[in-house]
């Protein structure tokens, strides 16, 4: 099978023969063949066993017929390896045991060592590489604003109160926190691509929370800086995060290729804004739940405006795919974004080269 390089190509602002897709959380959660080996193994020991993740990674790339395969991987996998004692409690989500108060905490805090520390997330890559022949591998890590706020909150959060008031009440312990987490950042994704990972999504999560200033004072200079070292690596790299629309123009000015945006915000929208890098989403992820009409009306309308946007564009969920969501859902979805896309992008290019 020849290798479909069309992800590749609209995260870099090239011509496709139709819009890429791929699903956030696309493997795990919903896949009937997921929950069978949830069964009998936890996440962690998933996510430990090379064979069995590469498994995981590349069933949507099967079952879907997606242009990108995701590294199945939680944001805090690399955590342990830098002193961080975390726990992900089902139904709760990643669990701090010593929550960090101080200076002293962070600078406790020590570096990771890929090929040491997390050997089992480049061996899964590693596989991926020599079997996923067909389509890119995107590996990923969490931000260092996400990871902070659980490192300070001690687990998930609703308003990141402590998070906040840390930032502004110890600056000088928080950008050593930014700068401790952006190094561990940075050596992550740099092992992950150098063992095989062809793109990089970099999860912002929760910054959405900070307004416009404190963005720039407290957060834009470490992500300044971890973009600017990992565009050496010559991979697309994508910065998504939730709630974020008031961060856009900042996010449009960073030395990244990919802006992804939630549902919350529409891609004519964002071009108003004044995003001028390739987009990526963002169809609301409760529509997979709908009536097939009804997705089917809200994808075409995303498509268009994707297709509109002359930078390039990837097809995605404004966020992850819930456990509820039928798996044939997906499939006919990617089938329709393929095959409508496709017939556009063919009428487009006759209309040209009848101009000429």
């Amino acid at each position: 099978m020849s290798f479909n390089d069309n992800f590749l190509k609209a995260a870099r602002g090239e011509a496709v023969d139709h819009v890429p897709v791929w699903y956030m959380r696309q493997a795990g959660r919903s896949q009937p063949e997921y929950r069978e080996i949830k069964k009998t193994h936890t996440l962690f020991e998933i996510t430990h066993d090379p064979e069995l993740c590469a498994y995981v990674t590349k069933l949507p790339v099967e079952n879907y017929g997606v242009d990108a395969a995701v590294l199945y991987k939680d944001i805090m996998t690399p955590m342990g390896a830098i002193g961080v004692d975390v726990e992900i409690k089902s139904g709760i989500g990643p669990v701090i045991a010593n929550p960090i108060r101080t200076l002293s905490d962070v600078e406790r805090l020590g570096e990771i060592h890929p090929e040491e520390d997390v050997p089992y997330v480049l061996e899964t890559i590693r596989l991926l590489s020599e079997d996923l022949l067909e389509v890119p591998l995107i590996g990923f890590s969490g931000a260092p604003f996400t990871l902070a706020s659980y490192l300070l909150e001690g687990g998930p959060s609703k308003n990141y109160q402590k998070t906040k008031a840390f930032m502004h009440t110890n600056p000088v312990a928080w950008f050593a926190l930014m700068d401790k987490l952006g190094d561990m950042v940075i050596r992550y994704v740099q092992a992950q691509i150098r063992a095989g990972a062809s793109a990089i999504q970099i999860f912002d999560s929760w910054v959405g929370c900070l307004n416009v200033a404190d963005y720039r004072r407290f957060i834009k200079p470490i992500m300044r800086r971890i973009f600017s070292i990992l565009r050496e690596e010559k991979v697309p790299l994508i910065l998504f995060g939730v709630g974020a629309s008031h961060l856009l123009l900042e996010w449009n000015d960073l030395p990244c290729d990919v802006i992804g945006l939630d549902w919350r915000v529409t891609i004519a929208e964002a071009e108003r804004f004044g995003v001028t890098k390739a987009i990526q989403g963002n169809l609301d992820p409760s529509l997979l739940l709908a009536p097939w009409d009804v997705l089917e009306q809200a994808t075409r309308e995303v498509l268009d405006m994707g297709m509109a946007h002359r930078a390039g564009f990837i097809f995605n969920l404004g966020h992850g795919v819930f456990p509820e969501v039928n798996p044939e859902v997906l499939n006919r979805l990617t089938a329709f974004v393929h095959d409508y896309s496709r017939q556009k992008i063919a009428d487009r290019n006759a209309i040209s080269t009848d101009t000429v």
